[in-house]
């Protein structure tokens, strides 16, 4: 196949997408300019406005406490320790004791943080440090 045949075998290709490209673009404008033109122009302020049923608030609603979050990072991180060591587990035998090594080493570094985290008393629901 010779460079000319490709180019026109990706000319005809390109030449799609980019009607079809234009033509999405046109489509979306009209509508948008459409529905614009067509709109009622003389809506009250309740119809615009957001719609929340039941009585309206008075106070700040109450914050979430950042222990949440707190336990929300370390299942992430642990989380993804099971992601790296799935490989690790499927291809045990191939990686031999280097693996073993490896994964011993990668284990202890997270159980590390862990310990960190448990002295600085993030599981601790009263208190933070």
């Amino acid at each position: 196949m010779s460079h000319s045949e490709l180019d026109s075998t990706y000319l005809g290709a390109f030449i799609i997408l980019l009607l079809a490209t234009c033509s999405f673009s046109l489509i979306t404008f009209l509508s948008s300019k459409i529905s614009k033109k067509l709109a009622n122009r003389n809506t009250e302020r309740l119809q615009v406005g957001f719609y929340e049923c039941g009585p309206t608030t008075v106070k700040q609603p109450n914050k979430i406490n950042i222990h949440y979050f707190f336990y929300g990072i370390l299942f992430i991180l642990f989380d993804v320790e099971v992601i790296f060591m799935y490989p690790w587990a499927v291809d045990f035998r191939l990686l031999g004791l280097f693996g073993l090594i490896e994964m011993l080493l990668f284990v202890v570094i997270l159980l590390i943080g862990f310990a960190y985290a448990w002295q600085k008393g993030v599981f601790k629901w009263q208190s933070i440090r």
